[in-house]
């Protein structure tokens, strides 16, 4: 006699833990959580506090978002990629524990989530979109606190790759590149479509020393300064000049002038 065969029940089977966990989704939330208290200046401890969370997931969360800056963050971040170049990502975590002198769980704690693992692409881009708001939003407010050179070339920093335009309506970016000792190099390098030149950083502190009054009529009004029609839509776009209304329309309007 052949025995009958059980069927199985509609939702039968081993059930998830939490099926309504979504590890990805979660993350992201702390993450977007994290940045906007982190903006109001709040300490990690008092975010961490807030949230729930241990302060060392907060800062690896910033991090992750790419609103915290530090030197320590830093020289992890290019020890790291250095190594990365040559070595799968475990080994290169060893060296660049080895070469910081800190421990693999120091070194993992200042390193952003790996891409992909938590955040699908399209997530992971609206994510880099407004973390680099941020950081041009706190430099500028870091410049208008203590209006230093130093933190001025900071807000240059912030907005290398943003796309800006001249007073006749062209669209042009900059970039900023690397010595061979790792520091920047206090020189603008203009991308237009013909080809690249250079802008001095002596330039641009010239240029900010010469406005008088907030609508500056044309480049010229800057001074009879090398590369002045780039540096004028750099101002305006930073919301330090305001233009004539005609030039706005060529211009487009700058992100924010309420500072």
């Amino acid at each position: 006699m052949s025995k009958m065969k059980k069927t199985r029940k509609p939702g039968g089977g081993r059930k998830k833990l939490k099926p309504e966990y979504d590890a990805g989704k979660n993350l992201k939330e702390q993450m977007e959580s994290a940045v906007a208290l982190y903006d109001s200046e709040m300490s990690l401890q008092a975010i961490g506090d807030e949230l729930g969370l241990n302060p060392i997931k907060v800062r690896k969360l910033l991090i992750t978002a790419g609103v915290y800056e530090s030197e320590v963050a830093e020289k992890v971040k290019n020890t790291f990629e250095e190594y990365r170049e040559t070595q799968d990502y475990k080994t290169s975590i060893l060296s660049t524990a080895n070469t910081l002198k800190l421990s693999k769980a120091s070194v993992i704690s200042y390193l952003p989530y790996k891409k992909g693992v938590y955040f699908p692409s399209t997530e992971k881009e609206k994510i880099s979109v407004g973390a680099e708001r941020q950081r041009r939003y706190r430099a500028m407010k870091r410049w208008r606190d203590e209006p230093t050179e130093e933190s001025f070339w900071g807000v240059v920093l912030a907005y290398a790759g943003v796309k800006f335009k001249t007073y006749s309506g062209l669209p042009f970016s900059y970039e900023i590149k690397k010595g061979r000792n790792g520091e920047y190099t206090k020189e603008l390098w203009i991308d237009r479509r013909e080809k690249s030149k250079s802008l001095a950083w002596s330039s641009v502190l010239l240029a900010l020393g010469n406005i008088k009054g907030e609508v500056v009529e044309r480049p010229k009004a800057l001074g009879d300064i090398r590369g002045v029609t780039y540096i004028y839509g750099m101002f305006y776009r930073f919301g330090l000049i305001n233009v004539p209304d005609k030039v706005k329309e060529k211009m487009g309007r700058p992100i924010n002038r309420k500072n």
